[in-house]
This record gives structure tokens, C-alpha cells and sequence, in this order.
């Protein structure tokens, strides 16, 4: 096996790791990319497909200790963390615990919605830029209550958003309803937010590497890592060792999601992500078929309309690289959707999509150079977040590796935080 050589070397193919070669390669680096799979056929493939700021949420906002106690005792509830007696697991919910106060949740939703707005008006321009149709559409998300606790939660968050510079608007039963045909069920209301938007999220992945490899960036798959190479002092990556041999590289992108914590054992570096089980179906068409991307609050499931289908996605299991499904999880999905709209008892699923979605105790993504390596960065820990945030992301990468000047504020995002 030979060994390749380039300027950055990213590790993971995923939206986050694909992003940053394409926006690396815009700059003239000699760009290479491996992954173990195809690009786009993680965590990115079963993402819900939205590119909503109002979402640019933490998963440890203010008031979640009680929920997620009860949540801890509910295997079916929106978020379930896994109890088992492992060490990751445990300095992560010690980490995510005290990272539930209002300061800290302010300061991470000001900076999510600042990646998430630009990488909006990103996304926008990325379909002519690259001349790739990845489905973009901008007509806004509708956040749907079933109770009184649902709708005060969807208002809670128009207007922490709406600080941030992010429009919404409530609306009553009756309101949402003209808006959404589609909404059949007893619902008390919901709040809408127009400048959302919705693409497909493994044609958004294929038009980055339609623009990458027109760049001349290199993507190689079934390049699993297993060793790495250091410097004579040990400060420096100096190559990866994969089932396709050696790459080498002046700088290493670390874009692996929710195996970040696996991968870096041999690099001695703690890495507090924890991988989130959530779920996607893709379900034949119902009558009447949703018009707009929609959340059901209470249930916390995400509808995206699609072509010729509909993506019900949802749940979020903190596990430790738990891939099993839980039928009853996945039914709970349908059933919440039933609830709201004209599901019908049996359901023609097409397609279900498990994974992992990698968590940081704090919700905010690692973006930033390693303390240990002064050429490796990672950046992982998007949560549910990656397709929403990547063209922020990107710049944000690319910004720190040609040592230009950041548009955005790294300390939130810098990996010394932990």
C-alpha cells in the first residue's frame, strides 16, 4: 500500500467532514478526504433535512433536570438516556448537568443561531454555486402543540430565538390548520417561523462532493483508521495508518461524529461525545400530505415532506454505540404522528434509518485545533444539528486551519473546553 500525501487530510465523509474539504479546497489546499463508508451514508442520511435556525437549540436548557430524571425512568419518552455503569457516560451526564443554567444555555443558543443563519443564506446560494439540485426549499417550520405544555414550550422558544434575531408567529388551532391542511387531529395551536428551510440531506452530502472533487479534493471510501503516526516530539500528527494505507498531511480535520471518542483512544484524547440514538422513516404518501416541515412538540418528531414521500424522524436514546431498534420506539413515532394528522393504522414504511447522532454535554459542537496536536482539529458533536450548521461549520474550520481571520466566536466552540 502506498502513502498519499496532501495539505488537510479530513477524517469523516459525513455533511460536516464534506463541507469543510469543499469549503478547504475553494481556498487552494490540497484537500483528501477518508471515511470507512460512503459519503453521506452516516448520520448525515438519516437526518431530518432541516436548515432551521429556530432550532438552534442545547440539549441542556434550563429546566431539563426534572425532565430528564423522568425521562430516565421512560424508555419511550423523547429523550432517554440509557442508565448503564459506564465511565463515558458518566462524566457525560456530570458535564451535561452543569451545563443546565441559564447563562450557559444563552450563550450556547447565541452562538448556534449565528452557524445556523449563516449557513441558511449558505444553503441558498449552494445549489447554483455548485450546479447540483439537492432539494431546498424555503417555506418555513411549523411547530405544532398538543397541550397546553406543548404550546408554552413552542412559545418559550420563539422567543428565546426571536432575541437572536429569528422571526416566528403563534397561531391558534384554527390558524395553523388553514396553514397546514394536513393537521387532522385535536391540536390547541403552534407557532410558525417563515425563513426556515428544508433540503435533502444525502443529496446535499453528493452535491458537496459533485463540488470537492471538481476542486480536485481526493475521497476515499472504505479507508478505515486504525494507527496514527506522530512527530519526532509527539506534538504533531504526522500520518493515519487505514485499510488503504498511509495518509499523510500538514493538518488533520477529525469529522467523525459520534465515533470520535472510539477513534481518538490511540490518540490519548478525551473526546465527551456520546452518540444519540434517534430514528427516520420514510413513509409512502397520506392523504392529505403535509405541505411544510412540522414539529409535534409534545412527541418531539420532526414531518418533512418529501417528492414522493414523507420523513417521520425522531427520539433521541443516549446510548453507547447502541445500534439495535426498539420497535416500541419506532411505533411511538407513528402513533405520535397519528395523533396530529391522518396516518392511516397501517403505514407503508419504505425505508428505516437508524444512528447515532454525536452529542457534546453542553449542545455546542467541537470546532477548533486539539491541545495535544497543534495541527489536528476536530470538529464533531452536532447533535441534530450537522446539516443545518455545516456551512458554518466549514468556514469556521477552514478560517482557524489557513490561520484566517474567524467570523464567528471559537471560544464556545474550542476542544479545550473539556
Amino acid at each position: 500500500m502506498t502513502t498519499q500525501r496532501s495539505d488537510v487530510l479530513v477524517i469523516g465523509s459525513g455533511v460536516i467532514g464534506i463541507s469543510c474539504a469543499y469549503e478547504l479546497s475553494k481556498r487552494g489546499l490540497k484537500v483528501t478526504v477518508i471515511d470507512k463508508s460512503e459519503p453521506g451514508y452516516g448520520c448525515s442520511y438519516g437526518n431530518a433535512g432541516w436548515i432551521t435556525p429556530c432550532f438552534a437549540m442545547p440539549l441542556p436548557l434550563p429546566g431539563m433536570l426534572l425532565k430528564s430524571f423522568k425521562w430516565l425512568l421512560d424508555p419511550m419518552s423523547p429523550l432517554h438516556i440509557k442508565p448503564e455503569p459506564h465511565l463515558l457516560l458518566l462524566r457525560w451526564l456530570f458535564r451535561f448537568l452543569r451545563s443546565m443554567n441559564t447563562q450557559t444555555a444563552s450563550r450556547s443558543i447565541s452562538v448556534l443561531t449565528d452557524i445556523s443563519k449563516y449557513s441558511l443564506k449558505e444553503y441558498a446560494n449552494l445549489s447554483a454555486e455548485i450546479g447540483a439540485d439537492f432539494g431546498f426549499e424555503q417555506k418555513g417550520l411549523l411547530m405544532v402543540g398538543l397541550s397546553q405544555e406543548g404550546i408554552q414550550s413552542a412559545v418559550q422558544e420563539m422567543n428565546l430565538v426571536a432575541e437572536n434575531g429569528i422571526p416566528g408567529k403563534f397561531l391558534s388551532e384554527a390558524d395553523a390548520k388553514e396553514l397546514e391542511p394536513a393537521l387532522t387531529g385535536s391540536i390547541l395551536g403552534g407557532v410558525y417561523f417563515p425563513e426556515e428551510a428544508h433540503a435533502e440531506p444525502l443529496q446535499v452530502v453528493k452535491a458537496y462532493v459533485q463540488g470537492a472533487t471538481r476542486n480536485g479534493v481526493r475521497i476515499h471510501s472504505s479507508a478505515e483508521v486504525f494507527d496514527f503516526q506522530f512527530s519526532q516530539d509527539q506534538k504533531k500528527l504526522k500520518a493515519v495508518r487505514t485499510t488503504q494505507g498511509w495518509f499523510e498531511a500538514d493538518q488533520f480535520v477529525l469529522a467523525t461524529g459520534s465515533w470520535s471518542h472510539e477513534i481518538t483512544r490511540n490518540l490519548k484524547i478525551n473526546i465527551p461525545i456520546l452518540g444519540g440514538k434517534g430514528y427516520a422513516l420514510i413513509v409512502k404518501d397520506f392523504s392529505p400530505k403535509p405541505k411544510i416541515p412540522m414539529m409535534i412538540v409534545d412527541k418531539k418528531i420532526a414531518v418533512t415532506p418529501r417528492k414522493d414521500s414523507v420523513r417521520l424522524a425522531g427520539t433521541l436514546e443516549l446510548v453507547n454505540q447502541d445500534f439495535s431498534i426498539n420497535p416500541r420506539r419506532v411505533d411511538a413515532i407513528i402513533q405520535g404522528s397519528q395523533q396530529c394528522m391522518n396516518v392511516p393504522t397501517h403505514l407503508e414504511v419504505k425505508e428505516l434509518w437508524r444512528g447515532l447522532r454525536p452529542c457534546t454535554p453542553d449542545g455546542v459542537p467541537i470546532i477548533g485545533f486539539s491541545k495535544h496536536y497543534s495541527n489536528l482539529l476536530i470538529s464533531a458533536g452536532h447533535q441534530m444539528l450537522g446539516l443545518q450548521s455545516a456551512p458554518g461549520s466549514a468556514r469556521l474550520a477552514a478560517d482557524l486551519l489557513t490561520q484566517a481571520q474567524p467570523i464567528f466566536d471559537v471560544v464556545p466552540f474550542r476542544a479545550g473546553r473539556f
